[in-house]
């Protein structure tokens, strides 16, 4: 008996795990019993209903709905910025902007620069802004640091997504406790197994939800731009705007002719120089060859043996 309730436990800890949390369903089935009693009587559900809102606070005289408060949801927004600045030093447009971003709040995350000439430098730098202040930051770095070539922005509306996570997590917190619970409840070595390893997927599955939360959580709370600043001479790629599909194909596969028929220019280039110079001694060498050849006198021919009669 011990067993089959062990058993019985370990199945509905893992049904409430698997469900998600147990208000949606209270809820839901509150929501099911309202029409059932409009069905048994419709005027007086009516009735009712119109009491209800014509009913009076004796202090002041209100509605009881008039008390209630909606809040807006919260929205989470990641917002996301590509910024291409030509400045005419990159090394002190680089430190200009870490001053600028610093003292928004933000920092610096990431940074690859070129060793190159300060004409032909360039320099790549990702920033964390706060949101509040992102569009402010984006606006002086365009228009500070040098000419803007390019400026991309997007932004992602990961509401549901934390509202999902954060669910999920509290749910599989609550599942693993009552595992946890279960484990000091076993009485054979089966059982302890069983539960052990319940608790083990239950923990690796809170692991991934709390790095997903912590993730989300870094993203929508500050704000990520990249600073691209290249020198006065260096040269920038345009975007890739090639169309899906066939188009693009086509497109992608052109630009490799071309750049191909570049290289075999420039490989042809290289070696032409040395043709002029080693193609009239090839020639000479051959032309000495074959003089030779045909000076030689020719060796003659062996007599035929005539066989005796």
């Amino acid at each position: 008996m011990k067993t089959m309730a062990l058993a019985a436990a370990l199945a509905v800890v893992l049904l409430s795990g698997c469900g998600g949390s147990g208000s949606g369903g209270v809820a839901q089935s509150s929501d099911v019993s309202r029409p059932e009693s409009a069905a048994v009587g419709p005027a007086r559900a009516d009735a009712d209903y119109s009491a209800k809102d014509e009913a009076k606070d004796e202090a002041g005289g209100k509605t009881i709905t008039s008390d209630v408060k909606v809040t807006a949801e919260e929205r989470q927004i990641i917002y996301i910025a590509t910024l291409t600045v030509r400045a005419r030093d990159v090394t002190a447009a680089a430190d200009r902007a870490k001053t600028l971003v610093t003292g928004a709040g933000g920092h610096l995350s990431k940074e690859e620069s070129s060793a190159a000439e300060q004409q032909e430098a360039s320099a790549t730098l990702e920033f964390k802004i706060p949101p509040a202040r992102y569009q402010e930051i984006l606006t002086v770095l365009g228009r500070d640091l040098g000419k803007r070539l390019s400026m991309t922005q997007g932004t992602q509306d990961v509401t549901m997504e934390v509202a999902d996570v954060n669910s999920r997590l509290k749910s599989a917190e609550g599942a693993l406790a009552s595992l946890r619970s279960l484990l000091g409840k076993a009485k054979t070595i089966g059982q302890v197994l069983q539960v052990e390893r319940e608790i083990q997927n239950r923990e690796a599955e809170l692991e991934s939800l709390q790095a997903r939360q912590k993730e989300l959580a870094a993203q929508v709370g500050m704000a990520t731009v990249t600073l691209r600043l290249v020198g006065p001479a260096a040269e920038v790629l345009p975007p890739d705007d090639d169309p899906p599909g066939f188009l693009g194909g086509l497109a992608a596969g052109w630009r490799a002719l071309v750049d191909f028929l570049k290289v075999v220019v420039t490989v042809v280039g290289v070696v032409l120089p040395w043709l002029l110079i080693v193609a009239p001694v090839v020639l000479l060498v051959i032309f000495l060859v074959r003089r030779r050849r045909t000076g030689e006198p020719a060796t003659p021919a062996a007599p035929e043996e005539t066989p005796a009669t």
